[in-house]
């Protein structure tokens, strides 16, 4: 038994119902630990219900009102950028258990769950801390939600042809993308859409970002390194007079004429790794380099 308790929040993804029973082995382990849990409502409803899972003296919260020492994010990288946008600036350190398919951010196997929870309740970890990224509208946030631990994208809207992104690093002139769309990606979410339409990978803890077009128009534009300390200003033009932009996957509706103020957050989102676990191990991993193809 712990002498202090320890205090966990979990969040889940409630269209996993075949993996639940993970979820049970982490209700067992902190039982067993002593550990106070507390369970994201709609998770705990889900689980009670439809799943018929016993959550023992767990309590439940709505929101974002929980108090814990540590949140453990039951799902896969989609999962995990939903919790870090709940946790937000409480900063909370944040457990990822990957139910989800590549798992750069969770990366905690299921059939690990025993053995990784117990060596977080040693001690035997360490505290990764990602860059987040906001964005602004005309000096205000865009939505009350404006935070990004992945990324934040200006998009054309399906129906609409490319649009027109005049951009600006601290004020001076970087360029204009005539494109589909322009993607502003942290070192987390650089293996992430970024990557998908060329741009490179970005270690963790390297103090930067990339700008990294959809699509464009000119051959000659490539993805585009920057620190994270720069603060980006981005105008668009568009045939629809209308636009998107994507936080984290999270899209709203933008007017042309609305002036983007993109630049790194007040806050950062911590990630709970276990000690030894190598960025570049994972990498090969989940990219399987060197694997070898079956014949």
């Amino acid at each position: 038994m712990l002498q202090t308790p320890i205090r966990f929040a979990i969040f889940g993804n409630q269209y996993q119902a075949h993996k639940s029973a993970s979820l049970q082995k982490v209700l067992t382990v902190l039982d067993a630990a002593g550990a106070e849990l507390t369970i994201d409502k709609e998770y705990a409803d889900f689980l009670t219900g439809s799943q018929k899972i016993d959550i023992g003296n767990a309590t439940v919260f709505e929101g974002n009102d929980f108090d814990a020492d540590f949140v453990i994010s039951m799902g896969g990288d989609g999962t995990f950028l939903m919790v870090a946008n709940r946790v937000g600036s409480k900063q909370t350190p944040i457990i990822g258990v990957n139910m989800g398919r590549l798992g750069f951010l969770a990366d905690i196997s299921p059939n690990d769950i025993d053995r990784e929870i117990k060596t977080i309740l040693r001690g035997d970890y360490s505290i990764e801390e990602r860059t987040v990224i906001s964005v602004f509208a005309d000096g205000k946030p865009l939505v009350e939600d404006n935070c990004a631990l992945n990324d934040i994208a200006i998009l054309k809207r399906d129906d609409a042809s490319m649009i027109t992104i005049e951009a600006e690093i601290n004020g001076e002139t970087l360029t204009t993308y005539e494109a589909d769309g322009l993607i502003v990606s942290t070192t987390t979410g650089s293996t992430a859409y970024s990557l998908s339409v060329g741009g490179p990978i970005l270690v963790p803890q390297t103090g930067i970002l990339c700008l990294t077009p959809v699509a464009p128009h000119s051959l000659s534009i490539r993805p585009v390194v920057i620190s994270d300390t720069s603060e980006i200003t981005l105008s668009v033009e568009s045939r629809s007079h209308q636009y998107l932009v994507a936080i984290d996957g999270r899209s709203v509706s933008c007017q042309e004429g609305t002036r983007l103020t993109v630049k790194k957050a007040n806050h950062v989102v911590k990630v709970v790794k276990r000690n030894g676990q190598s960025y570049f191990k994972t990498l090969r991993e989940k990219m399987m380099w060197g694997a070898k193809a079956k014949m």
